[in-house]
């Protein structure tokens, strides 16, 4: 399971615990016990996370038997001195906690829904997050490195080859991106409305009331401009450098991005990690800067036809901040799974093909790009030939399934533990 769904779960399947619950233990696990409440609660989220039947026979004591394979685990990572630091858990809490917040959409509706204040929450779940991060920390130790022969590949395929999944049509991409250049003027008149908020808030106006009422950033504004936790080499390099120069509650001249232009209050610094608000406005675009950014892909375009290299092109073009150092490349990606802004031209273009510049969001404003189709592979039947790596993942992860299922029952065998469901 991935971890983040895993530590959001913690939080998610503590607010569908009823307060009416009568408690009873329904496992022992070593010296742990499992309640009923925290039992009804999993089995609540893993109906809403799964979108399957309540009703579904033998569901309860499914996830009853998940959660005392976890309880399993975590003894045995107290058993081998396993540890996780308080940083390690406060930063992974904190990550939960904030995509809860963005679920629910606010602090003050998380805290509602918990009925506990947040420095509270933070208290109460401390506990069960170092439990969860001791498990993943044992499983990583004992399975993260595991390897895989090609032997083994070609034995696995051969036994399994008539029940292994169809490979389905996949295309490979690579794109220019540019964003219309706006005026001087309009620039001007952007970055002196901002400045006039930016005197507000110096004045001793609210940051977060004023993100409320003037950012422009749809993502954030109804939060006061919050962004959350977020890791060093996530924002663009502006906004990183400007927020990362920045002391606890301090705030911003006014910052350039590609994006627009920003006031940003640093809330809490964590390690390599930082909790910022901002304040966006966008400038303005005008149909000439469309029609100025559409001849210059148009150009690029006609130079790629002409023979020159789409991904150096790309590397010394491209205003992507993502994939622009890699010529451009998007990846490889199922057709249907690809972003639907992409999908009209992934499922027309032929191998090689380079798009006309077509318009799509790009942050919270919009951009053109021209894409292309590098590669184009057809849906077909899974062989050792074509799809050696995929058939080799998938034999991998049997493998661990299996030593993961063998680990289980070595540690049932040696830890006590107890249904009473």
């Amino acid at each position: 399971m991935n971890k983040y769904i895993l530590l959001l779960g913690i939080l998610s399947a503590s607010m569908l615990v009823s307060s009416q619950t009568l408690d009873r233990i329904v496992a022992v696990v070593d010296n742990d016990l499992i309640l009923e409440s925290e039992l009804n609660a999993q089995v609540q989220f893993f109906i809403l996370n799964n979108k399957v039947d309540p009703k579904t026979p033998g569901l309860k004591e499914q996830v009853l038997q998940s959660m005392i394979n976890e309880k399993l685990i975590v003894a045995k990572a107290i058993e081998d001195s396993v540890t996780v630091s308080d940083d390690e858990v406060q930063q992974q809490l904190d990550a939960a906690i904030q995509s809860r917040v963005q679920q629910v959409g606010s602090e003050a509706r998380l805290e509602e829904a918990y009925g506990m204040p947040l420095s509270r929450i933070k208290r109460e779940y401390k506990d069960e997050m170092r439990r969860n991060l001791l498990a993943q920390r044992l499983q990583q130790q004992r399975f993260g490195t595991s390897q895989i022969g090609r032997f083994e590949v070609e034995e696995f395929y051969r036994t399994y080859k008539d029940s292994l999944p169809r490979v389905p049509e996949e295309v490979e991409l690579a794109h220019i991106l540019m964003k219309p250049r706006a005026s001087d003027e309009a620039k001007m008149g952007t970055r002196e409305r901002l400045q006039r908020l930016l005197d507000s808030i110096k004045a001793g106006s609210d940051f977060a009331t004023i993100a409320k009422r003037y950012s422009e950033d749809p993502g954030s504004a109804s939060r006061g401009g919050d962004l959350g936790l977020v890791r060093r080499g996530q924002f663009v390099k502006e906004f990183e450098t400007a927020v990362f120069a920045l002391g606890e509650g301090q705030v911003s001249g006014i910052v350039e991005t590609l994006f627009g232009f920003h006031i940003i209050q640093l809330l809490e610094r964590r390690g390599d990690a930082v909790r910022a608000r901002h304040i966006i406005l966008h400038v303005e675009q005008t149909k000439a800067s469309d029609e100025a950014v559409i001849a210059r892909l148009d150009s690029l375009r006609r130079r790629i036809l002409s023979g020159e290299n789409f991904a150096e092109l790309a590397r010394k073009y491209s205003e992507n901040p993502e994939n622009n150092l890699v010529g451009g490349n998007l990846g490889t990606f199922d057709l249907e799974q690809v972003s639907k802004d992409i999908y009209p031209l992934a499922s027309t273009l032929k191998k090689g093909e380079i798009s006309v510049p077509t318009r799509i969001p790009f942050g919270s404003a919009y951009a053109y790009h021209i894409v292309q189709m590098k590669n184009r592979t057809p849906a077909h039947t899974m062989t050792l030939e074509t799809d050696y790596r995929k058939v080799e993942a998938i034999a991998l992860n049997y493998k661990r399934t299996k030593d993961y299922q063998a680990w289980l029952d070595e540690l049932k065998s040696r830890i006590f533990w107890q249904s009473r469901l």
